[in-house]
This record gives structure tokens, C-alpha cells and sequence, in this order.
């Protein structure tokens, strides 16, 4: 009987610039990158949080409290207008550029309903063979992201039992929410992805304490962007903005809460680590959240609407 525990898993994290509300390049940009990623032999890869379209830093979108503008509901058109559907070309070139590269991705995008209008901030998960196997939407936006991006619910804590390891994730501030944390963990997750757009050095703190915490191995993915990047119709709206928007900060963590690869900062780039998953197993000799550590005769946790972890 194979080993589990002598596994190894070559992963890779990116950090790039998409080109911003410009869906069309940004799927290019995809699949660069992800021969990239094949290129350097990666098993999976992740991308940074709502790389397709972008993540719409700075843009106030005339935001305030009781009154819309025209000019907010155009700029948000504008970004709705390039935000992709699953079932649309866009990812059909996403889902062939997988399979021929024949890795699993994680993907944040800026995700638009097939029905109603509604946009959501998502991770997809594509297996080996290109399909859509699984997506999380984001549960909470944060602050004005709630302007542009729709709640999920727990229907989307998802995690799926892959060849490579149980791989699951939150986006960006959900890591802050102890609670989807756990729920990420009850589930046994091994590769635990967290696409952001934060790149304060204190997230570094936050991914090597989910690490620690959940004993899993971590990947953060954030993008790299300046304030030239952006079209320039929207400069004018920057103007007390920085040139770099976004430096980036992207790391791969193991259990142990060792850094494997990064962070990486002001620059493009691919992190690669080689994941061990002995380690994996020996760090849950002094904690294991969800094991020797868990007292369920003290606690009890029930998630609503979450979906057992899917075999893919």
C-alpha cells in the first residue's frame, strides 16, 4: 500500500499584474501563466484574489451613504462587463489551457451570475483535466467591497479530495473569521489556499498562524500593481494614490509554519516549493485542531449549508 505520508507535491503560487478590467487580456495572462507553471513542473497552481478582472483598489465608486451616481453605475458596469461567467468562452480557453497543461488551479476571479446581475468575488477549482470541479465565494466583502461584490453562504466552503492532497481556501479577510477557519479544517484540509489582495507585512503573521493553527500547508497569492497599470480613465480617481498599489507579498507556508518560497514583493513572479506531506503528518504530534486537540466533549461546531468534501 502506497504511503501517504512520503507524498511530495510541487505547488506554485503567482504573483502577477492582470491587465486591469480588460477581461479578454487577462485570460491571456492566465495562460502564461499557467505554462509557466508547467514549464517549472508544478502540480498546482494558485492565482491571486480576482485576478480576472482585477481587484479594483483605490475606486471609491462615488460611494455614499443613501445617494448612487451615473458615474458610479458606469465604472461598476464597466467592471461587470469584463467579470466572467462559468459557462461563457472565457472559460472554455481557461478550462483547455488547464488540460493541456494538465495541472490543478485555483483561480480568484471577479465571478458574474448567469442569471440576475450579481457579482461575486471567487475562487474556482479546475482539476487536471480542465473541469470546473469546485468554487467558494467569498462570505463577507470587506468595507466597500460590499458596494460591488454579493454575500455568499456556506453552501461554497468547499473542499475537495484531489490526487494531490484535500485542498480548500478562503479569500483574503475571511482568514480573519475564526469560524470559516474551521470550517476549512473540520474538513481536513491539507493545502489550505489563500488568495489575497492584502500586502500589509502583517498578513505574513496571519498565513503562518492559519498554518500553525490548522496544520496545513498554506499558500498565499496576491497581485502586483501600480498605479500606471490602470486604464486611463480611471487615473484621475487615483491621484492621491501611491505608484505601487499593490507590492505584492505572495508566501508557501508548511505546518510547522516555515516559510518554503517567498514572500515575494515588488515584483512578478513564481513562487515554487516541493510540499512534504511527512511533515504534514508529523506536525500533528503536539496539535491537531481538529484531532487530540479538538474537546468536542466542550465544543460543539455545526456550519450551515457547508458540503462535504468532494472526492474530484
Amino acid at each position: 500500500m502506497k504511503k501517504i505520508i512520503h507524498k511530495k507535491v510541487k505547488v506554485g503560487v503567482i504573483q502577477a499584474t492582470p491587465s486591469l478590467f480588460d477581461i479578454e487580456k487577462s485570460v491571456e495572462l492566465v495562460i502564461e501563466w499557467i505554462n509557466k507553471g508547467a514549464e517549472q513542473g508544478c502540480e498546482l497552481l494558485l492565482f491571486p484574489e480576482s485576478f480576472i478582472p482585477c481587484y479594483p483598489r483605490g475606486l471609491s465608486y462615488d460611494a455614499m451613504v443613501g445617494r448612487r451616481t451615473d458615474k458610479s453605475r458606469d465604472q461598476w458596469l464597466h467592471y461587470w462587463e469584463n467579470s466572467i461567467e462559468e459557462n461563457s468562452e472565457f472559460t472554455q480557453k481557461i478550462n483547455k489551457a488547464i488540460a493541456e497543461a494538465n495541472l490543478f488551479v485555483g483561480l480568484g476571479v471577479t465571478e458574474r451570475e448567469n442569471v440576475g446581475g450579481s457579482l461575486h468575488c471567487a475562487l474556482w477549482y479546475f482539476d487536471q483535466k480542465g473541469n470546473l470541479v469546485g468554487k467558494h465565494r467569498k462570505l463577507k466583502p470587506t468595507g466597500l467591497e460590499r458596494y460591488i461584490w454579493a454575500e455568499s453562504d456556506g453552501s461554497t466552503l468547499t473542499t475537495l479530495q484531489t490526487d494531490i492532497g484535500k485542498v480548500g481556501g478562503l479569500i483574503c479577510w475571511e482568514n480573519y473569521m475564526p469560524l470559516a477557519r474551521m470550517a476549512m479544517y473540520q474538513q481536513g484540509v491539507e493545502i489550505y489556499l489563500a488568495p489575497t489582495a492584502d500586502s500589509r507585512e502583517s498578513w505574513q503573521s496571519t498565513m503562518q498562524h492559519i498554518a500553525l493553527e490548522g496544520r496545513c500547508f498554506v499558500l498565499a497569492a496576491n497581485q502586483y500593481v501600480k498605479k500606471s497599470d490602470y486604464p486611463v480613465e480611471y487615473q484621475a480617481d487615483l491621484i492621491d494614490e501611491p505608484e505601487v498599489m499593490c507590492a505584492g507579498g505572495s508566501v508557501i507556508i508548511s505546518p510547522m509554519g516555515e516559510v518554503l518560497a517567498g514572500p515575494l514583493w515588488h515584483q512578478e513572479g513564481l513562487l515554487v516549493a516541493e510540499l512534504d506531506f511527512s511533515v504534514l503528518a508529523k506536525s500533528k504530534l503536539d496539535f491537531d485542531v481538529i484531532g487530540h486537540y479538538s474537546r468536542p466533549d466542550v465544543f460543539e461546531f455545526k456550519v450551515n449549508k457547508q458540503p462535504e468534501m468532494r472526492k474530484v
